[in-house]
């Protein structure tokens, strides 16, 4: 029983349960991005580079020469297709831009906070009875 325990107290802690929250949220936005890519970023670069398809990039390592993509997996050749890698670099590049940007803007708002003055702390008992004093002197 000591390990369900300890397992149950490790799931249950802010920091795992936080993890799980960012795994989600991360897998939800790289669909957003890679989203981005291929409906939006992608069209233009292909307009851009004259037409073309990335994800159609390919080459047949059996020597053979194949009108598109399709038809070389249909004949069952071994294929590299180097151009879905060039369209994940894309996706990454992106992906990590804009985690960057949300970490500079998150630190940008987390150096405000701590530039904020802090409240003047209350006077020491000390203090007081010291300042009393001086109120009665400066009286007289």
């Amino acid at each position: 029983m000591g390990l369900v325990k300890e397992f149950k107290e490790f799931a249950l802690k802010g920091n795992v349960m936080d993890m799980a929250v960012g795994v989600i949220i991360g897998g939800a936005f790289g669909k957003i991005v890679s989203s981005l890519v291929d409906d939006i970023i992608m069209p233009l670069v292909s307009v851009l580079t004259g037409g073309t398809d990335f994800n159609a990039l390919f080459c047949s390592l059996d020597g053979n020469a194949y009108k598109n993509l399709a038809e070389a997996q249909e004949a069952g050749a071994a294929v590299l297709t180097y151009g879905t890698f060039i369209q994940n670099i894309i996706d990454f590049i992106i992906i990590a831009l804009c985690i960057f940007f949300m970490i500079k803007a998150m630190n940008k708002l987390s150096r405000k906070k701590e530039e904020e003055p802090a409240a003047p702390a209350e006077p020491t008992k000390e203090e007081t009875l010291l300042t009393e004093i001086r109120d009665l002197l400066a009286k007289k």
